[in-house]
């Protein structure tokens, strides 16, 4: 297999899919399994390893009524052509062809990448950063991208990024609409002209389709930026905060986020610039740590 042949295998990865849902459990199994690659050279994993690890990365990082399914993407990654799971003769399937956790946990089964592959990998350790940049760029925004990095256990000195191609004006725009304000906490410095830790937000993010439109974007400092694309709070319908009841903090957690809930978003300038309610029931249900949902 050739260094192309395994970028290709990994930039199409087979990714469930229900509409505009996540589903970042293959992906971020893959990056959990590099970093065991780069720190411990260990290529098969048993699954009562990985459970924990994995289920703690999706309900930080992917949709958390979907965390305990650590089990698909540990069986299924074996139909993306760079995977194995040991033992997998040994194995119940179900009518819709997967397996039960209990079972991968009571026969101790190991799963990784194959032979082959790990010894590409090893070899070549630009190429797990290449692999890593265009996964955490197709599934993840930006502000999060050290977080992962960092919890999976990576280093990416050598990394490639090849992005998605982005509308150079929506910051600007989206800027512009709210008048180089934060729409949560109404920050606004500059130096000299130029606006200092005002980013443009997408509601929808850009790597689940979200567009580079006004309507899909809302101006916050990067302290709100980060927390809204970690799922700490969302807009509701009538355009007021929501802030999660999983976050928990004192001092700072009031100052940042807990007195912010309930009052109203600060409107762009002119109407047509609102959130469209779309992206916004969008975050909700992709991204907002919701207190109701069961993970």
């Amino acid at each position: 297999m050739t260094e192309q042949e395994i970028r290709n295998k990994f930039q199409s990865l087979t990714i469930w899919r229900s509409g505009d849902r996540r589903a970042p459990h293959k992906p971020l199994l893959v990056m959990l399994a590099l970093g065991y690659l780069q720190n411990k050279d260990q290529r098969l994993l048993p699954y009562k390893m990985v459970e924990g690890k994995l289920e703690r990365l999706l309900e930080e990082f992917g949709t958390p009524r979907n965390a305990r399914n650590t089990h698909y993407p540990f069986w299924r990654l074996r139909n993306d052509g760079m995977w194995e799971v040991e033992g997998d003769n040994e194995l119940t399937l179900n009518s819709s062809g997967g397996v039960r956790k209990t079972e991968l946990r009571n026969k101790d089964i190991r799963a990784g990448f194959t032979s082959e592959v790990y010894e590409l990998l090893k070899q070549k350790p630009a190429l797990v950063s290449t692999i890593c940049s265009k996964l955490l760029d197709a599934h993840f925004p930006d502000t999060i991208h050290e977080d992962i990095i960092h919890e999976v256990g990576l280093n990416l000195e050598d990394q490639e990024v090849s992005r998605k191609p982005r509308d150079p004006n929506f910051r600007l725009n989206v800027l512009q609409a709210y008048e180089h304000r934060c729409a949560v906490c109404d920050f606004d410095v500059r130096l000299g002209s130029k606006t200092i830790c005002i980013e443009a937000a997408h509601i929808k993010w850009h790597s689940a389709g979200g567009p580079d439109e006004v309507s899909n974007g809302i101006a916050l400092c990067t302290m709100h930026h980060k927390l809204f694309d970690l799922g700490a709070f969302t807009l509701n319908e009538d355009q007021r905060f929501l802030v999660s009841e999983k976050v928990i903090g004192t001092d700072g957690f009031d100052l940042w986020l807990g007195r912010f809930h309930g009052d109203e978003m600060r409107p762009p300038v002119r109407a047509v610039y609102e959130p469209s309610v779309d992206y916004i029931a969008w975050n909700h249900d992709q991204v907002f740590k919701s207190p109701g949902r069961v993970s």
